[in-house]
């Protein structure tokens, strides 16, 4: 054929097949968008939980040396979950206590982290 007698456009089969590659791409990118977000969504989580056994450390250090004892409370956070903490307080020495902060909650999974500090009189 001639340049100036070839059809000229995308044949039927050229469109499908585009349309087939492109719905692959995008149900790949689907999948990746929900992980992100569960990704993101357990970083957010194990922020506000990081916090909240910083608040209580920070709690547990001005209260007078002979009133540290162990205790349990839960904290709601702004994502909504609420979270279980729980401190346990040990004598070291004459002068050391070990503190362990343990924060627990559930977003569909159980998760727990827990934080071992020193206080010194």
């Amino acid at each position: 054929m001639s340049r100036s007698k070839r059809p000229k456009g995308f044949s039927l089969i050229e469109v499908l097949i585009a349309l087939v590659i492109l719905s692959i791409s995008l149900l790949a990118l689907a999948g990746l968008m929900v992980y992100t977000t569960k990704s993101n969504s357990w970083g957010g989580h194990m922020t506000e939980a990081t916090t909240f056994a910083q608040d209580m450390l920070e709690r547990l250090k001005v209260t007078p040396w002979a009133n540290l004892v162990e205790g349990s409370d839960g904290v709601t956070g702004a994502t909504g979950i609420t979270y279980s903490r729980t401190w346990a307080v040990a004598p070291t020495s004459d002068n050391l206590r070990t503190v362990t902060i343990t924060v627990k909650w559930d977003d569909g999974i159980q998760h727990s982290r827990s934080f071992v500090l020193g206080i010194a009189q």
